[in-house]
């Protein structure tokens, strides 16, 4: 029996080391899909896209590579994923103040340029982690409740018996 009333699937997307295994392991109540950022896998990671409620672009504040990256990753995202997907934009890392190539207003600009959500994080220092992931669930949780969401099977990720998930935390409850 199901002890929930919503479960959204989340995907975090974006290059490998920026941080999107940390930032899972600092919040553990959503069903959070951590994909890999190497190129190799970039066809399996394309599958996750389909049934996403919401994605999460992470880049690494400091490193360029990794937000000059970020139009393949949207591109992606606009092949891949439903117009209606939720979408977050994260600059990660920011406990590394001195290291910091992207500053913060050229990751807001990004972002509105993209109609995303944009925050900084650290995982190192949990710093806007619990938000991310709060705000993500009230969103959802709002766009449900309102029938915004497409009501079909492939949107709405319901696991059964057979699913099997790795870096998958628990589911938030509501």
């Amino acid at each position: 029996m199901e002890d929930y009333k919503y479960l959204f699937k989340v995907v975090l997307i974006g290059e490998a080391g920026v941080g999107k295994t940390c930032l899972v392991r600092r919040f553990t109540q959503l069903q959070i899909w951590d994909t890999a950022g190497q190129e190799r896998f970039r066809s399996i990671t394309q599958s996750y896209y389909h049934s996403a409620n919401g994605l999460i672009l992470v880049y690494d504040v400091c490193s360029q590579q990794s937000f000059d990256s970020l139009p393949l990753w949207i591109k992606e995202i606009e092949t891949y994923a439903s117009p209606k997907v939720l979408g977050y934009l994260v600059g990660n890392k920011i406990d590394q103040i001195n290291s910091r190539e992207i500053p913060t207003h050229i990751g807001e600009q990004f972002s509105q340029r993209y109609e995303m959500t944009f925050l900084e994080t650290s995982a190192k220092e949990a710093e806007n982690v619990d938000k991310l992931f709060y705000d993500i669930a009230i969103q959802l949780t709002k766009k449900a409740q309102e029938e915004e969401l497409e009501q079909d099977h492939d949107n709405v990720f319901k696991p059964d018996s057979t699913t099997t998930i790795s870096n998958c935390s628990t589911c938030f409850k509501f």
